[in-house]
């Protein structure tokens, strides 16, 4: 059943991304865009593998980049999560995850330089952000009953080991499995600020025209994401953990005098730096609010409304390509996934090959990180909002399609239940629209992140004012702005929780694919 409540909000979201497109810059301004989809098209069909070594070392350093960063991560999100119950902590927590791994790497590069621990502590800290808030929920829905019936005098360890732990396990292990996979796309990602992994290489590569090398690179960082459930095993995934330092290459030397000098000096405010007292601090920030913050918050809303209504659309489009009630494949195991009888028409060669290639699809939209493809389509298109919404909602889209298709399958259908459009429309659809819209509101938050930081493309959001600060070595008025980004990501957060919970939405962050 269609609920009025959900209807109206939708509606309302998506009238305000229509006055949005009013306001955007969607134009493609290169030359010819279509010659350079060709050339790109190409490069996927006819990759160049013969510089192997560059390939290998690439790849190894986005391995290991992501096993450090999200091992890090975990480790120091468990500890957190058993202490999450602190307001101190949930604040800390939320705010070193509402700032993008870019920013953060932008913010370690000032200091350490293109030194590993940079790259590493991108992804680590955010990610313990995360994992904190994820861990503590996965803990909190666990049946609190064992707990109960353990002997008195039993140690907080012992208690946590074989209760809430115990029982929580196979969901940590599952989140942590994905995040891992986010972690892959944070890793290529960092390549666009220097650190030597996939995204450095794919970027040197446009630079210099060489289409057969980036679709290379884009294949081989597609083949990684696909056959992660095979290689990484429970039983070999310490030995990556132990390895994967010594992957991670040496770089150039720490200058701990620069460490120094960062905290004491480049991130003061300029005024208190050179004594103007509070009425100068004050005329400098208003400075920054004007001719930065606000047409960067002004741009960053208008872009991730358009990619919210844009990603709500390509998911409920493409939702039915992994669901069994419209096409039907075999399983992992060769058996029918029917649920004990075949429905009609299920088991045909042709629902097989679409079958397949939905779920194909659903992996590359939802395995291209949104930096990297907006990366590529800004070369493909120009300059504009548009690379970034398309980015934004392929990504997002794929993501939450996977989720409601499985989640579709859950559904149980009567027996005289329509087919095709009728099915889609009056039977599953309007079933799966309150954990669609959940998933959505979930997802919000990440757009905003993802916005701001393609500002670092040349989009004017968040993260171009914060590029351009850096680069121009204005480090306080960086810090401000990368304030601001993480005090919107938190509200819009905020409001998303709002909405779940008033429109009853429920959805578990550890559900993620």
């Amino acid at each position: 059943m269609w609920h009025s409540a959900t209807v109206r909000l939708s509606l309302g979201f998506v009238a305000l991304a229509i006055l949005c497109l009013g306001v955007a810059d969607l134009s493609i301004t290169a030359h010819d865009p279509w010659h350079e989809l060709g050339r790109l098209l190409q490069g996927l069909v006819q990759p160049d593998v013969s510089d192997v070594d560059h390939l290998w070392v690439a790849l190894l350093r986005t391995l290991a980049f992501a096993f450090v960063g999200v091992g890090l991560g975990a480790t120091a999100g468990f500890l957190l999560a058993l202490i999450f119950h602190s307001r101190l902590v949930r604040s800390l927590c939320a705010f070193v995850r509402a700032i993008h791994e870019l920013f953060w790497a932008l913010i370690f590069l000032q200091f350490f330089g293109l030194h590993p621990l940079t790259g590493v502590l991108a992804i680590a800290l955010p990610y313990a952000g995360v994992f904190a808030k994820v861990f503590a929920e996965i803990l909190e829905e666990t049946d609190p009953l064992p707990e109960q019936v353990l002997p008195a005098g039993s140690g907080r360890l012992s208690t946590l080991a074989y209760t809430r732990l115990h029982e929580a396990w196979p969901h940590l292990v599952s989140y942590t499995s994905y995040r891992l996979e986010c972690g892959l796309r944070s890793s290529a990602v960092l390549g666009f600020v220097g650190m030597p992994t996939l995204g450095f290489y794919l970027e040197s590569a446009f630079a210099q025209g060489h289409y057969d090398t980036v679709g290379a690179l884009l294949l081989l960082f597609y083949a990684v994401i696909a056959s992660l459930r095979l290689w990484v095993r429970p039983l070999l995934v310490p030995v990556y953990l132990v390895v994967a330092p010594f992957c991670l290459g040496s770089g150039l030397p720490i200058v701990w005098s620069n460490v120094s000098r960062f905290f004491t000096e480049d991130i003061v405010p300029s005024p208190l730096r050179h004594g103007e007292g509070v009425s100068g601090l004050m005329s400098w920030l208003g400075d920054i609010m004007t001719s930065e913050a606000l047409p960067g918050i002004w741009h960053t809303l208008v872009l991730s409304q358009i990619a919210l209504v844009l990603t709500g659309l390509l998911a409920l489009m493409f939702y039915p390509l992994v669901s069994r009630h419209f096409f039907q494949g075999r399983s992992w195991h060769g058996r029918w996934a029917l649920s004990g009888r075949r429905q009609a028409g299920a088991g045909r060669p042709g629902n097989r090959l679409t079958h397949l290639l939905g779920h194909g699809l659903l992996v590359v939209m939802r395995s291209t990180p949104e930096y990297l493809l907006a990366f590529i389509l800004l070369q493909l298109w120009g300059p504009s909002m548009l690379p970034a919404v398309v980015a934004l909602a392929i990504h997002n889209g794929g993501i939450i399609a996977h989720l409601v298709g499985r989640r579709s399958n859950e559904v149980r259908l009567r027996p005289d239940a329509p087919h095709g459009l009728v099915r889609y429309a009056y039977e599953l659809t309007p079933r799966l629209y309150g954990p669609f819209l959940a998933l959505l509101f979930y997802r919000w938050e990440i757009i905003m992140r993802e916005t701001a930081i393609l500002g670092i493309l040349g989009i004017t959001t968040l993260g171009f004012y914060v590029d351009s600060a850096i680069q121009e070595i204005r480090f306080d008025r960086a810090m401000v702005l990368i304030l601001i980004t993480a005090l919107l990501n938190i509200g819009v957060d905020v409001l998303a929780r709002h909405l779940r919970a008033r429109l009853r939405l429920r959805h578990t962050a550890n559900c993620e694919p």
